[in-house]
């Protein structure tokens, strides 16, 4: 999902700092290792690679593993742009990619009150938590 700013994020995927840190803890919920083992960035192939489709690949393998993602609940902090009036579509996007319904996911934006890298507007963060579940309980 696109947010309008006059900056953007630079990295070697697509840079979605969001749906890294969703993929980082579905993978580690179910300890299966991170997003740089199963597409590390010294693979040519990840150059630009959308990140939907490395959380789509990463909860396949959760799911091989006979677990489901019960929520998630996500934090991403920037100092700009505003994210809260994005926050719902935010949801349903990641709720989209996980198969699982709008209301298991959370979506806050914090900003950090002008300190550090992200205050500076040099930076961005994402934190997200995962609550997954055997698929026979």
């Amino acid at each position: 999902m696109d947010i309008p700013h006059d900056r953007q994020a630079v990295g070697h995927s697509d840079a979605d700092v969001l749906l890294h840190a969703v993929t980082d803890a579905v993978l580690g919920a179910a300890a299966l290792g991170d997003i740089g083992q199963l597409f590390p960035d010294t693979d040519e192939s990840n150059a630009g690679r959308d990140s939907a489709e490395m959380l789509q690949l990463a909860y396949d393998r959760v799911q091989a593993a006979g677990l489901a993602v019960i929520n998630v609940d996500c934090i991403v902090f920037a100092e700009r742009p505003k994210l809260a009036p994005y926050a719902t579509a935010i949801q349903q996007r990641i709720a989209g990619l996980l198969r699982i319904p709008p209301d298991c996911v959370g979506v806050k934006a914090k900003t950090s009150e002008r300190l550090g890298l992200i205050g500076d507007e040099l930076a961005i963060s994402a934190q997200c938590v995962a609550l997954l579940q055997k698929d026979d309980e």
